[in-house]
């Protein structure tokens, strides 16, 4: 996957953007009279997923996803943070969070589970974001793709424009959003704002290169920023939209598999 000028030009652009933020939140904290009250922000709950003895997808070239995860939920927390949002992470190095004393692999992954599940239901108030990598028998797959659950009606509106994200990231990528079913456990079991975003496909070559560099796991992790602000935006001109029945569409089951 070679550059081209409007790659070129996104990276530049994510860069002064990213020099931006820098400068604003420095500005703000000081311009702000101490008694004024800082604007209300929904908490964001990050998981990088996998972790610790579970590596997920492993690139032809040894790649872990696991690691690739974690760099990039670092990253956005930073870049959130730096905006002002309170950031919670399911994990901040390489662990997984299963209780001691928990024996059996399987049972120290449902455990992993379930206690990633506690720490996003303790922020019933939170957008909560799945960052994952993907992986497939045919290597020509590539691009970012978001799953979503129907039992929140604002998820459809957060996968739809993170998605838009990704295809100005990723020349080429006409991925569509996919609705989950019972298999995408953290998804189907909270009632949040969630999205399992899989950034991109450790099974072609190139890809799981360009995700092994720090470079690119900052433009992944600010294409990811960019998303939720505009989804903050868009739900902020439209409350009534986001009051609705969920979306009642069919689940596609084991959907993280297929991909198109």
């Amino acid at each position: 996957m070679k550059l081209n000028k409007k790659s070129l030009k996104l990276t530049l652009s994510m860069i002064g953007c990213f020099a931006l933020l820098a400068v604003s939140a420095r500005i703000t904290e000081h311009a702000l009279p101490v008694s004024a009250p800082a604007p209300t922000k929904p908490i964001i709950v990050l998981d990088a997923g996998h972790g610790g003895f579970d590596s997920g997808a492993v690139g032809k070239n040894g790649v872990l996803e696991k690691d690739v995860n974690l760099s990039v939920v670092l990253d956005l927390r930073d870049m959130l943070e730096m905006s002002g949002f309170e950031v919670v992470l399911t994990r901040d190095e390489d662990i997984s969070i299963y209780d001691a004393g928990i024996e059996g692999i399987r049972n120290q992954k449902l455990n992993d589970m379930d206690n990633r599940l506690k720490i996003i239901q303790s922020y019933p108030d939170s957008v909560f974001l799945c960052i994952h990598q993907n992986n497939f028998t045919d290597p020509q797959y590539f691009g970012g793709q978001m799953f979503y659950n129907n039992n929140n009606p604002s998820n459809r509106t957060l996968a739809q424009i993170m998605q838009r994200r990704f295809a100005d990231l990723q020349p080429g990528n006409d991925r569509e959003i996919k609705l989950s079913g019972n298999e995408l456990f953290l998804l189907k079991s909270n009632k949040n704002p969630s999205l399992m975003i899989e950034c991109g496909f450790l099974s072609n070559p190139d890809e799981e290169q360009l995700l092994s560099t720090k470079e690119y796991q900052q433009k992944v992790a600010f294409t990811i920023y960019g998303g939720l602000l505009e989804y903050f935006d868009e739900v902020s001109e439209k409350p009534d939209e986001f009051a609705e029945t969920p979306d009642n569409g069919d689940n596609t089951e084991n959907s993280s598999a297929l991909p198109e």
